[in-house]
Parts: structure tokens; C-alpha cells; sequence
């Protein structure tokens, strides 16, 4: 039988994860996803560091939106497209750009196409990607430090995904008017 996640406050946190939570939670507001993951002070830690260091890589705002929903929308995170669709409101992302990524259509440009295919490309095979793929990546304008910034963004998501779908996390609130459910 499932045994549901703990929902901490800063209260019931574990004494390691408290400071960290308090602070993420003064930025963001409630935060189901927060909550259960304080349960592990150490991957509360390194989703934060993932985080912020995703958020000062050289992508764009519209291209670190293009990598988190490629992965969110794969990966079926009924938590993080929301949430991320919400993000991308508050940086003033374009709605036809998080649109398209929500609905998996076709994006506005052929370079954020290319960031799209190879995020999903990277994330479907493990990492691998042939001299031809890498390429056609570097082609489109993007550099080798981009490559190494899409694989940063893959491990931010992978734990944000994978925690959401082990602890069956809720929607927030501000985030509802945003669910989302992969189509077909």
C-alpha cells in the first residue's frame, strides 16, 4: 500500500532542511514540491544548487523555458508543467512559445526547435547524442557550453520530475489554472 509523503512546513522539516526550506519558501510561496522534498535535506540542497545554477547558465529566459517543459512534458510531470507554465508567464515568455511546448506543436523558431529536439534527444538517450546530432545542435547557433547547460538543465528536472511523480504531489493553488495533461 502507498504510503503518502510528508508535507513540511518549517516547523516539521527535518533540522538540516529548515533554513533552506524557509528561504525557498519566502521566494516562491507555498510550494507542495518543496514540502515533500525537504523530507531529504541533501537533495532539497542540490535541487536548489541544480537550480540556481541552471538559472545563471548563458540560455535565454525562453530557452531555459524551452529545456525545463521539453523535459517536463517527456517525463509527464503533472506537478512542473503548471508550474513551469506559470514561471514562464512571470519571465514574460511568450504564450504561442509555452503553448507549443505544453501541447508539444511546433515552436515559433527553427532554433528553439533545435533546442527542443536535442534536449529531448539527450533526455531519451541517456546522454548519447551522435557526431551528426551534435552537429546539427552546434549549427543552429548553439556552443558546446550549451550542450554541457541542456545536460545541467536534465538533472535539475530529473529531480524535480521523479520526486513529484514518487510523492504524487498536488497542484498548487497558484498554479491550477495551468494543469495540464499530456494529450492523445
Amino acid at each position: 500500500m502507498y504510503s503518502a509523503f510528508q508535507r513540511h512546513d518549517v516547523e516539521t522539516a527535518p533540522e538540516k532542511s529548515k533554513p533552506l526550506l524557509r528561504q525557498l519558501l519566502e521566494h516562491s510561496g507555498p510550494n507542495g514540491f518543496y514540502a515533500v522534498t525537504a523530507e531529504s535535506p541533501e537533495t532539497l540542497t542540490a535541487y536548489a544548487a541544480l537550480h540556481k545554477a541552471f538559472m545563471a547558465s548563458s540560455f535565454t529566459n525562453e530557452e531555459k523555458t524551452v529545456v525545463w517543459q521539453s523535459i517536463n512534458v517527456e517525463n509527464q510531470c503533472h506537478f512542473c508543467v503548471p508550474a513551469h507554465t506559470y514561471m514562464a508567464k512571470a519571465m514574460k515568455i511568450d504564450k504561442p512559445v509555452s503553448n507549443a511546448l505544453r501541447d508539444e506543436t511546433a515552436l515559433p523558431t527553427k532554433r528553439l526547435e533545435a533546442l527542443r529536439d536535442f534536449t529531448l534527444l539527450l533526455l531519451r538517450n541517456h546522454g548519447h547524442a551522435s557526431d551528426v546530432e551534435i552537429s546539427k545542435f552546434l549549427s543552429a547557433g548553439f556552443t558546446h557550453q550549451n550542450m554541457l547547460e541542456v545536460v545541467l538543465g536534465l538533472a535539475q528536472k530529473t529531480i524535480s520530475n521523479y520526486v513529484n511523480h514518487l510523492a504524487r504531489t498536488p497542484v498548487d493553488k497558484q498554479y491550477e489554472h495551468y494543469a495540464w495533461k499530456k494529450s492523445g
